[in-house]
């Protein structure tokens, strides 16, 4: 209740500290000119002080070379802590162990251990006969190559492919286990979902770092296939908010950065102090979030 009357009796975002720590999520471009989107965001968001930042990989390694070099770049030039994805889809343990020693020596401190999904053409994830058989073993291996900071991925809403949600609990413990710094969760839509996550992760005996993964909304159709493919529940209430607006851009911009920083604001009046942002390689959702949140470009007193 009293996480209630915070979220509910106080002004829209009147006295937030910005005391939130963030982080945010980009993928690989695949042309120059979405290179210089990229690369135009994370000096937008730069000036935040992220924690770090993600670039994605993959299935299979089909993206290594431009997340190598995009993760060493924003490592080097944005002077920001870049992680790297690695997933277990078709790859020995020999061949991660490699690219995780050249992340290593190419100064990147951070990996985001994924088990992946299956690559096109497979309908079910299958583990490589010489690879890591999944993210805890991958978690285990890469602390075998260097101590890295690890990130891995929760599921408030259950993987599709466990057997229930203990099983996925479950799962994510033998990650901590096995040497994981934090958990990031796939992206949700209630709050309660991540609080009833939390507080069952905490009595399965998890006592490490979970962090809310916050996805704002650029496309309402785009959401609905990828919520399709993880498992995520999409409210019934927001299919009717992006109503109309497919050709209305500006419109629907307004509308996604108010259902997120509500989302934001509601799991900050429950004490989460850790903020994931999958930023779709686009700056400025997140960026007015994390302004609502009180947070400021360090040095800036505005």
């Amino acid at each position: 209740m009293q996480e209630a009357r915070t979220a509910l009796d106080a002004p829209l975002f009147s006295g937030l500290a910005g005391d939130i720590d963030v982080s945010f999520e980009f993928f690989p471009p695949k042309t120059e000119k979405m290179a210089q989107t990229l690369w135009d965001s994370v000096q937008t968001l730069s000036p935040l002080g992220p924690r770090f930042v993600s670039v994605t990989y993959g299935a299979g390694g089909s993206t290594r070379e431009r997340t190598h070099e995009q993760v060493v770049r924003i490592n080097r030039e944005a002077g920001i802590p870049a992680a790297a994805h690695l997933t277990c889809v078709e790859a020995t343990r020999e061949q991660i162990d490699e690219v995780a020693r050249h992340y290593w020596e190419s100064g990147i401190r951070h990996v985001v251990a994924l088990r992946g999904d299956p690559p096109d053409g497979q309908a079910h994830y299958v583990p490589h006969p010489g690879g890591y058989a999944n993210a805890a073993e991958l978690t285990a291996g890469l602390k075998a190559v260097a101590p890295f900071e690890i990130s891995v991925a929760a599921y408030p809403e259950v993987h599709p492919d466990a057997r229930d949600a203990a099983a996925d609990l479950d799962n994510l413990k033998r990650k901590f286990d096995a040497g994981a710094t934090r958990a990031i969760t796939q992206f949700f839509f209630e709050p309660e979902c991540f609080f009833r996550f939390r507080d069952k992760a905490l009595a399965a005996g998890i006592d490490g770092e979970i962090v809310p993964g916050i996805m704002p909304v650029m496309s309402f159709a785009s959401v609905q296939r990828m919520a399709g493919l993880c498992g995520t529940a999409i409210p019934g209430w927001m299919a009717g908010l992006f109503d109309g607006l497919d050709e209305r851009p500006a419109a629907r911009q307004l509308v996604s950065a108010t259902i997120a920083a509500e989302l934001c604001r509601r799991l900050y009046a429950g004490g989460v102090r850790q903020f994931h942002f999958y930023t779709l390689n686009r700056a400025e959702l997140s960026y007015a979030i994390c302004h609502m949140l009180g947070l400021r470009p360090q040095g800036d007193d505005r």
